[in-house]
């Protein structure tokens, strides 16, 4: 386990994230949601203290313990004072080590998780994407949500979550601890018990960082279909359109970032002022490119009207062809290279933020001062760089859509034709 201490002056706060390698993307097949399963019941009992005894030392505390799922690992995350350290990082070891997973307890958060699946199923852009998510991915590693499938979940046992349980261990793991926190802190945690196996175990983890490498590489085969269509008894329409692209650790990455930050970033992005300013013909429109270790997403969205929704398709179409088709000005690049700035600045202002950034570069294999290389080769990065990326990387892109029966048969024929 890498640790990394990051001391910022912050009125005696300290934020600490826990990145371990391989998250919902290593979800065996039909037990989609079992990492969400594992890391939700380790809050819930682990090492010495049972439920109980956890809340009560974490909120006696005013302190904030928290265990996320992601498709690329798992992400633990404490917010205490700097005298609350030790009696409260102990916890993070034992969540890992020692995870007591109660039958009880798996079941209350098989509870809440399907709950929580219901809520989102009741979005239609939730929907639309897991239907375009589906189409491009299939089976494959980004092909579900991190909480899971229902039926799956219902299927989960015990005795299913044990044997994952036992891999936190050897998998990867950086931790980063921002803020103001005890000078010592990196020997306390190295030789404190709970994080005791843990350590033992760093030569391991190398091993089985460079087999999951192997996963990491496999090449994403093209879909039969480029349309996927949920019928819904709605006047509101969802279109996602998108393609799955490169890792983050990709040279190129940094092109298609550019590119995001020009087709929705902000009042002056294309996508507001074709869409919204001069047709009007959306509720909202924007881009979701997450960070991903593997392929990642890369996909337009738009919610409208049924009136509309022909017009909305074209629009979006037109802008995609536009970062294909076209250089980006060079005034326009400038307001692209000053919005992504703004954009890397904004999501590093809290020392959680700050925190949880660095872990999830370090966990995907990237190093710290990653950001810093990305920004030194921006001012020399052109128009022409970035549509050959467009060019070589989204091509041919996917159409998902949620809306009522009349909708849906005028965007088949749209699409096709």
């Amino acid at each position: 386990m890498n640790i990394i201490l990051d001391k910022l002056n912050s009125k005696k706060i300290m934020s600490a994230k826990l990145w371990i390698e391989d998250g919902s993307r290593s979800d065996p097949k039909n037990q989609k949601g079992i990492h969400q399963l594992l890391s939700s019941t380790m809050l819930r009992g682990c090492g010495p203290y049972n439920n109980k005894q956890i809340a009560e030392i974490v909120e006696s505390s005013g302190a904030n313990l928290n265990c996320d799922t992601f498709e690329d690992g798992l992400l633990i995350s404490l917010k205490c004072i700097e005298s609350d350290a030790y009696k409260l990082l102990p916890l993070i070891g034992w969540m890992i080590t020692k995870p007591i997973l109660q039958i009880d307890q798996i079941q209350l958060e098989k509870d809440l998780t399907i709950k929580a699946i219901k809520r989102q199923k009741e979005s239609t852009y939730q929907l639309a994407f897991d239907g375009w998510r589906k189409m491009v991915y299939r089976d494959g590693p980004y092909g579900h949500d991190p909480m899971g499938s229902i039926n799956d979940i219902n299927k989960i046992k015990k005795e299913h979550i044990l044997p994952i349980a036992r891999t936190l261990i050897h998998r990867k793991k950086n931790l980063v601890i921002s803020g103001k926190f005890p000078t010592n802190v990196d020997n306390y945690i190295k030789n404190t018990i709970s994080f005791n196996g843990i350590i033992k175990n760093f030569t391991d983890q190398k091993i089985i960082s460079k087999k999951n490498n192997i996963k990491k590489n496999e090449i994403l085969h093209s879909p039969k279909l480029s349309l996927c269509t949920r019928s819904l008894n709605t006047h509101q329409v969802i279109l996602i359109l998108g393609k799955a692209t490169i890792r983050y650790d990709n040279e190129s990455d940094i092109l298609l970032r550019l590119l995001s930050c020009y087709l929705g970033y902000g009042m002056s992005s294309l996508l507001f002022k074709i869409l919204r300013e001069k047709h009007g013909v959306v509720y909202e429109a924007g881009v979701y490119h997450p960070i991903r270790e593997s392929q990642t997403p890369f996909v337009l969205h738009a919610s409208t009207t049924e009136e509309k929704a022909i017009l909305t398709l074209q629009l979006l179409k037109e802008c995609w062809e536009k970062i294909l088709n076209s250089e980006i000005s060079p005034e326009e690049l400038d307001l692209v290279k000053i919005k992504y700035r703004g954009q890397v600045a904004h999501s590093l202002q809290s020392i959680s933020q700050r925190a949880e950034h660095k872990a999830h570069l370090l966990g995907i294999g990237l190093t710290k001062d990653h950001d810093k290389k990305v920004l030194l080769r921006l001012e020399s990065i052109t128009s022409k760089e970035i549509k050959d990326a467009a060019n070589k990387y989204l091509k041919e892109p996917m159409l998902s859509v949620c809306g009522n029966k009349e909708v849906i048969r005028k965007i088949n024929k749209a699409w096709k034709g």
